[in-house]
C-alpha cells in the first residue's frame, strides 16, 4: 500500500516529508533481482541468468541470426535507437541457455586490448614487495591478469559463449580493423604469460566473471567455438570494406503501428491496449517529427496504466522527449 498525499504523486517538491510505506510497482523492464549462479555454458557458474523479457523480431530478421549463427560470424546490427538492437544479444543467450551476455561497452578510449585482457603491473608489484617482507611466497602472475569482455568471450568451452559489442561506431576508426585478426583466427596472445619459462606455461587467469578462471598455454588463449558475436550500430559511421566482409549484417526497422502494438502486448499484457490509441498517435506524431524510441512508448503506456496523469503540464513531452538534435 503506497502512502501519498495526491493520487499518484510521490514527489512534491515542497520541502516537506512524505513517507511511502512501498514504492508503487517497478516497470518489468526495471526490475532487478540479486544476482545468483545459474550455470554457465560451459556448465560451470555465471553472474545470473539471461533476463527473460519479451522480444518480438520477424521470420526474415530471425533468419538472418540463424544465418549468422550457422556461419560462426559476427552480426552487425543497426537501426534506430530503440529498435532492439542491444536486446538482440540478450534474446539469442535466453532461446539457446547460453548463460550471461558479455557486454563490451564501446567508447572513444576503447582499444581491443583492453576488451581482450588487462595486466596490472603496479599491483603485482606491491604484492609482489609485501609477500618478500613476510617472507611468503610470490603471488601468482594470472592473479594481475584479467580477460576482458572479448577474451572472456573466447574462453574455451563446448558451447559459445554471447558477446554484445555496444555502439562499435562511438569506437577509433581503426577499432573495426584491429578486431579483423582475433575475429578471423578466434585467438590472442598475452605476451607478458608468452614470455614466461616452460615450467610456467601454464596459468590460470581471472575473467569477467568474478567466480571464473581460465586456463591459458603459453600465453595464447583459443577458442573452442566462436562466440556469437553481435555488434550494434547506429550508422554514425562507416565502417571498412574488409570489415563488413566478415560481418551478417541485419538492418532492424522502426515499428509500424501493427508492431508497436504487439511489442506493448508482450511487455506489459493485453489489458495495457486498453484506451491505448492516443498515445500510439502521440507517439507517431512526434515520431516522424523527431527521433523517438520505442521504449519512450512503453514507459508512457506503463505510467498511465499505473494511474499518473500524462495531460499533466509537459510530462508528455518529457515522456516522449527528442534523443537528438536541437529540442
Amino acid at each position: 500500500m503506497v502512502t501519498t498525499y495526491d493520487g499518484w504523486r510521490l514527489f512534491h517538491g515542497d520541502g516537506q516529508q512524505h513517507p511511502v510505506d512501498e514504492m508503487p510497482p517497478a516497470p518489468p523492464w526495471r526490475t532487478f533481482g540479486p544476482v545468483a549462479p545459474d550455470g554457465g555454458p560451459d556448465g560451470g557458474p555465471a553472474e545470473g541468468p539471461a533476463p527473460a523479457r519479451p522480444y518480438l523480431i520477424s521470420p526474415e530478421h530471425a533468419d538472418v541470426v540463424n544465418a549468422a549463427l550457422h556461419l560462426r560470424r559476427p552480426m552487425l546490427v543497426t537501426g534506430h535507437p530503440g529498435t532492439g538492437k542491444s536486446s538482440l544479444a540478450r534474446a539469442i543467450a535466453h532461446e539457446l541457455d547460453l548463460g550471461e551476455v558479455l557486454h563490451w561497452p564501446v567508447n572513444s578510449r576503447s582499444t581491443v586490448q583492453d576488451a581482450l585482457y588487462r595486466y596490472d603491473a603496479i599491483g603485482r608489484l606491491r604484492e609482489t614487495a609485501l609477500s618478500r617482507d613476510r617472507g611468503e611466497a610470490e603471488p601468482p602472475l594470472g592473479s594481475f591478469v584479467r580477460l576482458g569482455p572479448l577474451g572472456t568471450a573466447l574462453v574455451p568451452g563446448p558451447r559459445p559463449r554471447v558477446l554484445l559489442v555496444d555502439e562499435l561506431d562511438k569506437g577509433d576508426v581503426d577499432l573495426p580493423n584491429d578486431l579483423l585478426t582475433v575475429f578471423e583466427e578466434g585467438e590472442f596472445e598475452i605476451p607478458e604469460l608468452a614470455r614466461l619459462p616452460e615450467e610456467q606455461s601454464v596459468v590460470d587467469v581471472l575473467t569477467e566473471r568474478a567466480d571464473e578462471r581460465a586456463t591459458v598455454r603459453r600465453g595464447r588463449l583459443r577458442c573452442q567455438e566462436f562466440p556469437v558475436v553481435v555488434i550494434t550500430s547506429n550508422g554514425e559511421r562507416d565502417f571498412p570494406p574488409a570489415f563488413l566482409r566478415r560481418c551478417v549484417r541485419l538492418e532492424l526497422p522502426t515499428p509500424d503501428e501493427a508492431r508497436l502494438r504487439e511489442i506493448v502486448t508482450a511487455h506489459l499484457g493485453e489489458d495495457a491496449l486498453d484506451d491505448v490509441d492516443r498515445l500510439l498517435e502521440a507517439f507517431l506524431s512526434r515520431r516522424s517529427a523527431r527521433q523517438l524510441a520505442t521504449d519512450q512508448l512503453l514507459n508512457a503506456v506503463f505510467l498511465r496504466a499505473s494511474g499518473v496523469d500524462l495531460t499533466a503540464d509537459g510530462l508528455l513531452e518529457a515522456v516522449l522527449h527528442r534523443l537528438g538534435g536541437v529540442v
